[in-house]
């Protein structure tokens, strides 16, 4: 598996891809499609769709500083989900020599839990931080959201750069 970065809306997968992003995540959770075209300019930001040869299993929407990867979102067509794509996304974003850092649910119900055991097992561990991710509409509230970070936990300085970069550069112009 590898990444492509997608540089462009005129891509041939973008479509597919952001028909993948929007049946995927809840609206709450998710850019509006010009918001997302506008930062596939970002310098900072990666639009990687995720192929196994020719063949699209996915995409990771991240963000790349000199001091982490933030991972925004991570998705896999859902019928080749359990073949390992998810986990080999994660190893080629941590191969990019920084820590990683994303954001899940609180374990919550079954999905949830589900879901921070497969991080968990691919090296992420939880961070102790309360922690708020900013709307991407206007008229929202943010929602809480628990951090992982691999290859091992952030301290609290470390902690307070991502949320600064998450509120000032992630978000800038969500909306």
């Amino acid at each position: 598996m590898h990444f492509e970065r997608l540089m462009s809306a005129a891509h041939p997968l973008y479509g597919r891809a952001m028909e993948l992003y929007r049946v995927s995540f809840p609206p709450h959770e998710r850019r509006e499609a010009l918001s997302q075209e506008r930062i596939l300019a970002d310098a900072d930001y990666h639009f990687a769709l995720a192929c196994d040869g020719d063949t699209f299993v996915g995409f990771a929407l991240f963000w790349e500083t000199d001091g982490f990867v933030y991972v925004e979102h991570l998705c896999i067509v859902p019928e080749l989900r359990g073949r390992r794509y998810g986990g080999q996304g994660l190893e080629l974003l941590g191969q990019r020599g920084r820590g990683v850092i994303l954001e899940i649910d609180p374990p919550v119900d079954d999905i949830s839990r589900r879901r921070q055991g497969f991080y968990e097992r691919s090296g992420f561990v939880v961070n102790p931080y309360p922690h708020v991710h900013p709307p991407y509409h206007a008229g929202c509230a943010g929602h809480g959201l628990v951090v992982m970070s691999s290859p091992r936990a952030i301290s609290a300085e470390e902690y307070a750069a991502f949320s600064d970069y998450l509120a000032g550069r992630v978000m800038k112009g969500a909306y």
